[in-house]
């Protein structure tokens, strides 16, 4: 369902472009219940095999080695509508101070009044948006430093520029907790840590925070689509957001619903329990420990453009 205008109540080899964690509190002794990843979990469409890699602890372990290329479990698109008088099924979803917005015909018309800059226009005279309409054009716009002529337009890569791209990620059978945190921030560009935070049972990634600021810097809009996700011909297909499209599977006890794995083998649950509560005792990795699901991560708010802040587990280097 699509989200609106109003407030709304997601590695394993590589380089964070990293959210920022606080120092961390262990939650305490979690080795009570170690839950092992379930490959069954993992969609028709996903590779699962076992491989033995070295862990971020020095240690040896088996792993999963998952490749996958698109989803499977729901449609990707749309990003950007073409006219300013288009409804919200024309586009997707952008995320701003944690809100959740539709990508409208209004929205767009209305960007210099949101951003409060009237450098902001979108559109021609006669209301048609200014989109991307070619795989060169997606990378040129999508450039840090990109120039005058992609300025105001709408960036939209679609699925045919990376339909024979496939990702491989790795994560332990076996989760290994550590000691303390592995923070995204504090590895840093050029470090050897996770560039992203898990991995969804399609084979998605739940990607590092979208870069909002080099976005907008340029006047440009690169939209998610309704399951949080766009695409880049180089990442494909990936989610900055969890907004309760992809494949979850409910828990029997009420507990909020699990949708993938954290890039240590923690498994990572949806925001909010069946009763619309948040546990109100996670760490400052969004991670918390119950007898049933042993140590486990909660999502950020669809709106944060975050998912998890850190990993207490070992991940594959």
């Amino acid at each position: 369902m699509k989200r609106t205008l109003a407030t709304l109540s997601v590695l394993l080899l590589a380089v964070s472009c990293g959210s920022d964690s606080e120092s961390t509190t262990d939650p305490g002794d979690t080795s009570d219940v170690v839950v092992d990843v379930d490959p069954d979990l993992f969609l028709e469409g996903t590779t699962v095999t076992t491989v033995s890699l070295t862990l971020s602890d020095g240690t040896v372990a088996d792993c999963y080695k998952v490749v996958a290329g698109s989803p499977t479990d729901h449609e990707m698109g749309p990003w950007c509508p073409r006219n300013i008088s288009d409804g919200e099924e024309a586009g997707g979803i952008w995320l701003e101070n944690g809100e959740v917005y539709d990508v409208d015909g209004a929205f767009v018309a209305n960007m210099a009044t949101f951003y409060g800059d009237d450098t902001w226009h979108m559109y021609d005279a006669d209301g048609d948006i200014y989109v991307t309409e070619t795989e060169q054009d997606c990378i040129n716009a999508a450039n840090p430093n990109v120039g005058d002529a992609y300025r105001n337009f709408c960036v939209e890569c679609i699925p045919d520029y990376v339909s024979d791209l496939e990702q491989t990620w790795y994560i332990p059978v076996t989760p290994v907790r550590q000691s303390s945190p592995a923070d995204f921030a504090a590895m840093g560009p050029g470090g050897s840590g996770p560039a992203i935070r898990g991995i969804a049972f399609n084979g998605v990634e739940f990607s590092a925070s979208a870069p909002v600021d080099n976005i907008l810097g340029a006047h440009t809009l690169a939209p998610f689509d309704d399951a949080g996700g766009h695409i880049n011909v180089h990442q494909g297909y990936h989610y900055h957001a969890a907004t309760g499209l992809s494949t979850a599977v409910t828990q029997s006890d009420g507990h909020a619903a699990m949708i993938g794995y954290a890039a240590d083998g923690y498994g990572i649950y949806e925001q909010r329990n069946e009763d619309g509560s948040e546990p109100d005792d996670l760490d400052a990795c969004r991670g918390h420990y119950d007898d049933a699901r042993g140590y486990h991560y909660h999502v950020d708010a669809p709106g944060s453009n975050n998912f998890i802040n850190c990993l207490y587990g070992a991940y594959a280097n």
